[in-house]
């Protein structure tokens, strides 16, 4: 959980033990709170010190008790502004695949410059679907989530028309690994590795490879997308996070630069993805 939300929620905690202390019919207790409200006392302990985010209905809720019904509006506002940063698998697969497919499509849409690192997989926009659909059903199995696996095949294909537009430019840094990683059968990682072979060149892409056996400026940690320079979308196994300040992004495309003066693009990127073929188990 990154440190922006943890101030965030904490900063949410004080503003709700203000609202209790401050109550028009007198200052209330964390007991006669907790009681009013038929919540365990240490709920309203959690919730103060930022230990536990609330729903919209515990907000309501509190702002109600508290005699502060008017500012239900802002808390919630406070709420959808730190909950933005962070977006739970849980929550975001609650409809299935395609949704999340669709919400990235929408936020790529407009972009003319992507720069992308994936440590772990071949970047979605230059997945082919047998190799997309046996990465979904890996997570539909690891989230039990809805599986709807042919609509998100769909969507991910769909937004790869982003690549033949015209002005647009994807920076795409490949940790070797991700070439060599079996998260589907051999025939289909083979079908995906000549996929890569051609974007090599292609006018609107921009293909590097990171080696394993190069020197490093940094770990190849998570993988990250900058979109436009404005946005940061990076995930872990719980959640996406999207960063939008300014100090944050800038240094993500310092990590970006770092990484890819380790990379190797053209001619070489096509050697390393060849070797990585020819490594693939009969």
């Amino acid at each position: 959980m990154s440190t922006d939300f943890q101030k965030a929620r904490e900063e949410l905690g004080r503003r709700l033990r203000a609202l209790r202390t401050e109550s028009p019919r007198g200052p209330l207790t964390g007991t006669a709170l907790s009681a009013a409200l038929g919540w365990s006392q240490s709920k309203v302990s959690k919730l103060e010190n930022g230990r536990q985010t609330p729903t919209a209905e515990d907000l309501r809720a509190w702002a109600d008790a508290t005699g502060h019904s008017g500012v239900y509006e802002e808390l919630h506002g406070r709420l959808k502004g730190f909950e933005s940063h962070i977006r739970s698998w849980r929550r975001q697969l609650s409809s299935g695949h395609r949704p999340v497919q669709e919400t990235w499509n929408a936020v790529t849409a407009d972009a003319r410059v992507l720069h992308v690192w994936d440590s772990f997989a071949v970047n979605g926009l230059l997945q082919t679907p047998d190799y997309a659909r046996h990465v979904f059903e890996c997570y539909a199995t690891l989230q039990k989530s809805r599986r709807d696996t042919e609509d998100a095949v769909r969507a991910r294909m769909d937004r790869q028309r982003w690549l033949y537009q015209p002005g647009r430019r994807l920076n795409l840094l490949l940790w070797e690994g991700a070439l060599r990683a079996q998260v589907c059968p051999p025939e289909v990682l083979a079908g995906q590795l000549d996929r890569l072979m051609g974007v090599v060149g292609m006018d609107t892409v921009r293909l590097g490879i990171v080696p394993f056996n190069t020197a490093l400026l940094l770990p190849p940690a998570n993988a990250f997308w900058i979109v436009g320079e404005q946005l940061v979308i990076t995930e872990d196994w719980h959640a996406e996070l999207w960063l939008d300040d300014s100090p944050t992004v800038a240094l993500y495309l310092r990590v970006w630069e770092s990484l890819s003066e380790s990379a190797v693009f053209g001619a070489e990127a096509q050697r390393v993805i060849a070797r990585a073929r020819q490594a693939i188990p009969a």
